[in-house]
């Protein structure tokens, strides 16, 4: 079955970086454009990036523009959030998503503070 499970979450201070992993299975990966979204406590879940299943394409929100990178590397199954220059309102679980098989994986926090 579709497996999406995220790694790399942590505690960071602000200005500082982290990676995220989120390593599928049970499907063909290199098929589908996959996403990363978010949800902070007490708001709604949201967009932050998504990349085509070629890693050709990309889209960011504006909130994380010139910060973060989406990349992937369809040999190892896995996609990628390259995260710079945190910020206290990056706080959120971190979510990868396949859009078009409408599965996610089960989040890994991500915590900004000093």
């Amino acid at each position: 079955q579709v497996q999406l499970v995220e790694s790399g979450g942590g505690l960071v201070q602000p200005g500082g970086s982290l990676r995220l992993s989120c390593a599928a299975s049970g499907f063909l990966f290199s098929a589908y454009a996959m996403s990363w979204y978010r949800q902070a406590p007490g708001k709604e879940r949201e967009s932050v990036a998504d990349i085509s299943s070629t890693g050709g394409s990309t889209n960011y929100a504006d909130s994380v523009k010139g910060r973060f990178t989406i990349s992937r590397d369809n040999t190892k199954n896995t996609m990628y959030l390259q995260m710079n220059s945190l910020e206290s309102d990056d706080t959120a679980v971190y979510y990868c998503y396949a859009r078009l098989l409408g599965s996610w994986g089960q989040g890994t926090q991500v915590t900004v503070s000093s």
